[in-house]
């Protein structure tokens, strides 16, 4: 009798050891909408972040300068100058970073009109100051030549709001006009000074389009002049960027 009893008591003792251990492993494999969210969803995302705050950059800052010309008309009536001005950069990771830039810079102006049979010229000043926003996107050099991964390419798009100021020697009152105009864009960033800085070349082609492109005329205050050309065309900048990395 005692030996039938010890043998139940043994057999109720591993059917219960038996049923804890598997509610146990059904409960770590249950989900627990209490738990702790991590904000790394997979081992990659984690890895991308780490790489990134070892490897990458957070803001960039640089000053710019560089040649400014004019497509169309615009290059005929516009001289070629320099530009320059502030470049700023914000990473999101490793490939995309937001790009702000305030530049500004003066041009020789000179055109003519016809009023009758008379011929006038006009010559003067023209300046343009200009605000951009735009998104850059560094190309994956990992499976390319060294000597491409180094110079860091990227393209860029964006806008840009733009500020025409005229002062023509004929008037005695400056011209001012604003629009909005659009951007495509290359460059490259390499690295100097221990990665703590960059040399930077980049070239934009600014898409706009001023109220004035398409007219005829010019307005002397008094009457119209039929213009020897229409003033229309786009804005092509090339920069030599030097920044500061951090």
């Amino acid at each position: 009798m005692k030996t039938n009893s010890l043998l139940l008591l043994l057999f109720l003792s591993c059917l219960f050891s038996s049923l804890h251990l598997k509610a146990q492993s059904d409960s770590a494999d249950a989900f627990d909408p209490f738990s702790d969210y991590s904000e790394f969803d997979q081992d990659s995302d984690e890895e991308a972040d780490i790489n990134f705050f070892r490897n990458g950059r957070f803001l960039t800052v640089g000053i710019a300068t560089g040649p400014r010309q004019f497509t169309g008309n615009m290059g005929k009536t516009y001289g070629s100058g320099l530009n320059y001005g502030l470049q700023i950069g914000y990473f999101f990771d490793l490939k995309m970073a937001l790009g702000i830039g305030i530049m500004t810079g003066d041009h020789t102006v000179g055109f003519s009109t016809l009023s009758g049979n008379t011929v006038n010229n006009y010559s003067g000043n023209v300046s343009f100051t200009s605000i951009n926003f735009c998104l850059k996107y560094f190309l994956n050099t990992q499976n390319v030549t060294r000597g491409l991964a180094d110079i860091n390419p990227y393209f860029l798009g964006g806008f840009t709001q733009w500020y025409r100021t005229y002062s023509l020697s004929e008037f005695s009152t400056q011209s001012r006009e604003n629009v909005m105009g659009a951007d495509v864009g290359a460059g490259v960033e390499i690295p100097v000074m221990r990665r703590k800085a960059y040399l930077g070349l980049q070239a934009t082609y600014h898409y706009v389009n001023f109220a004035d492109e398409g007219k005829d005329f010019l307005y002397n205050g008094s009457s119209n002049e039929l213009l020897e050309r229409k003033i229309n065309g786009d804005i092509i900048d090339f920069l030599l960027v030097f920044g500061v990395n951090y």
